[in-house]
């Protein structure tokens, strides 16, 4: 997010911050990359709102931005929502958003029913979890109207949640600390939820009570450890000696499902759950400072030693992986599979490559992190489920590094190869999986604006980055060209040959975001965008089975764009390329994650997080956002009901296509 106003609440701070910047490299940015790009090749001539443009888009987007002619060239066809701020969710006219699950809905036909002032840890993990992120949907024996919704739960809002712990005196807010039985809870809403849904009569989504693989996962649930790190002595705690067992995944921001039916759930802001100090001279010093552990948001550590890293130092070095649930059985054990490497997962999005390797491409979500993809040493057998479900143990994990002439190159993190010897700390493969970061650092990967999202194109053999924003950065280069980066930009891959798998590839940059009608910003959508459709904070994507990008949002607000988030659609071929429009938008407050398209396309599921966290730059409001004083109730707008996160299921009235004519 942006930096907005100082928010007084610790948990809303973590996802503001999103990480204290801990790149100590003087690695070639991604903006100076694009600004000697841009300006080598003469396109840094004229106005200052010329040359904002021209150090920042390809010469390919700068033609459609001042030529298209969208109207009959663009993929999409539906009347566009009209931008703005208030406690409701908004979409296209002639469409249906229809809520399906909120935070306490229940999930089993033994759960309890939802009671915001009388919850309990053992009440939470039988029912949905808190802040909805990723979304997945895994049909059921290749139905369309049934299948397994697969949901992250990223982490919790303590002021929107609990009743009676939020006091506001001379307007100083303060919170009551979190006991023993509060963080419980907070751990059981941490995590995921895998449930059955289906269509009723009415073609209505519904959740099936009874669904034989329903399941929740919290911060408590074991899981396995897989791949080269898996027992490493770096590993290994007192509760687990053998370095191969740990309970529990946190701040599962995005995911992804495989082409083999598996849900990825990908650990991001790790850092936030521990407290305490390292012992003097510990050999981990190094490696959590990279990642800013320890981060303090959480109280977890007071009641479970495993937070606290001066009791149990090694624990955070099991976190910050991509973890892979089995959905097909709901008695399986997660696990973390180390050969994608150790840092702050957004996503984990993955595209079968020509020769039948599956490539997964996932994002550093830091100010000055890097973007990384995942290519499996085994293929994937279509005709046998079970032959695929060790692939991602073995593999080779590349960082990318962007250069000033357009071209970009995959650098492998590899033990033993450059600079990745003993020399440097490396002793195996494990220890340059454990600090990816360091490691990356090394290779002399190029920093960029905090990259989200990374979605693959299957038809295109291109990946689109999301790259939500930067205000940290004092100077541009090529992929990040603005310094002072407040709105973010999308950049596209081309991989060599279509083919997901090279190492070499070229990229463009194919939206600079931003109101275009402010010179300064240097925003590059197409001139047949409209005021509606223009957005800053790109941060979720998906690619629909029509090859179409959709781009979700979080950060928009009324001080910095004056819109809330929201789901739009942009146009990345021909004439219209660079157009977008605004689709469908969310309550004072929020974020939309999670944009999951079905393979019809006749449902749009999308993930509604943190409502009502915030309003103080809202005329709606105008003050800090509690449970007891809220800027909005959604989706319930009942006085006995919190503001609650929700998975939502938009539909077209009368059935059809979304998003075409």
């Amino acid at each position: 997010m942006t930096d907005q106003t100082q928010t007084p609440f610790r948990s809303t701070r973590l996802e503001q911050a999103d990480g204290p910047g801990t790149n100590p490299t003087a690695n070639r940015t991604m903006g100076e990359i694009i600004a000697a790009r841009f300006s080598r090749r003469g396109f840094l001539k004229g106005s200052m709102a010329t040359a904002a443009i021209a150090a920042t888009v390809s010469p390919l987007a700068m033609m459609a931005a001042s030529e298209a002619r969208a109207q009959g060239g663009s993929a999409f066809s539906f009347p566009e929502v009209e931008a703005g701020v208030d406690a409701d969710h908004h979409v296209a006219e002639g469409y249906d958003a229809d809520v399906l699950l909120r935070w306490g809905d229940r999930l089993f036909a033994d759960s309890p029913e939802f009671d915001p002032t009388a919850q309990t840890a053992e009440a939470q993990r039988r029912q949905f979890g808190y802040n909805n992120d990723f979304v997945g949907f895994v049909p059921l024996e290749g139905a369309t109207d049934r299948g397994l919704l697969c949901v992250n739960h990223e982490y919790t809002n303590e002021h929107l949640m609990f009743p009676g712990i939020v006091t506001v005196k001379d307007g100083e807010v303060t919170v009551k600390d979190a006991d023993g039985p509060r963080v419980d809870i907070e751990m059981a809403a941490h995590g995921g939820t895998v449930v059955e849904i289906r269509r009723n009569a009415a073609g209505k989504w519904e959740v099936v009570l009874d669904g034989p693989m329903n399941r929740r996962i919290t911060a408590d649930t074991p899981m396995e450890i897989r791949g080269p790190a898996a027992g490493h002595a770096r590993m290994q705690t007192p509760d687990d000696p053998t370095g191969t067992r740990v309970l529990g995944t946190i701040n599962n921001c995005a995911g992804g499902i495989t082409p083999w039916g598996t849900y990825i759930m990908a650990e991001e802001n790790i850092y936030g759950y521990f407290m305490g100090e390292l012992p003097a001279g510990h050999k981990e010093a190094a490696n959590y400072e990279r990642l800013g552990i320890p981060g303090s948001t959480y109280a977890w550590g007071r009641f479970h030693d495993r937070f606290d890293v001066s009791k149990q130092p090694n624990e955070p070095n099991r976190f910050g992986w991509i973890v892979e649930v089995d959905v097909m059985d709901p008695n399986s054990v997660p696990k973390k599979r180390t050969a994608l490497g150790r840092f702050k997962h957004e996503g984990a999005e993955s595209v079968v490559a020509k020769d039948g390797r599956v490539v997964f491409y996932l994002g550093d979500d830091e100010r000055f992190d890097y973007v990384y993809k995942f290519v499996t040493a085994g293929r994937f057998n279509p005709d046998d489920r079970a032959a695929n479900m060790d692939l991602l143990d073995e593999g080779t994990l590349y960082v990318a590094r962007f250069d000033e002439d357009g071209s970009m190159e995959w650098l492998p993190l590899i033990h033993g190869q450059g600079p990745l010897t003993a020399a440097n700390g490396f002793d195996s493969q494990a220890d340059v999986l454990i600090e990816t970061r360091r490691a990356a650092d090394l290779l002399e990967a190029t920093p960029m604006d905090r990259p989200e999202d990374i979605q693959p194109n299957p038809a295109a053999g291109r990946a689109y980055v999301m790259l939500t924003n930067n205000t940290k950065r004092e100077e541009a280069d090529a992929a990040n060209p603005r310094a002072k980066n407040a709105f973010g930009h999308i950049i596209e891959i081309i991989e060599d040959g279509q083919d997901f798998t090279a190492t070499t590839g070229r990229w463009e940059i194919l939206l600079q975001c931003g109101d275009p009608s402010v010179a300064e910003v240097g925003a590059t959508f197409s001139t047949e965008t409209t005021a509606n459709g223009w957005f800053g904070m790109p941060d979720n994507a998906a690619v629909d089975a029509e090859g179409r990008l959709w781009v979700s949002t979080d950060g928009n607000s009324p001080s910095d764009t004056g819109r809330t988030d929201g789901l739009w659609a942009v146009d990345t071929e021909g004439e219209a390329r660079g157009t977008s429009r605004l689709f469908y938008r969310v309550p004072v407050g929020a974020e939309l994650c999670g944009p999951c398209p079905t393979a019809d396309m006749t449902t749009f599921f999308v993930a509604v997080q943190h409502p009502g966290d915030g309003g103080e730059d809202w005329d709606g409001h105008g003050r800090p956002s509690f449970y007891e004083d809220l800027s909005t109730r959604w989706p319930d707008f009942d006085e006995a009901m919190p503001v609650r996160p929700a998975v939502v299921a938009i539909t077209r009235q009368g059935g059809g296509r979304i998003g075409s004519a």
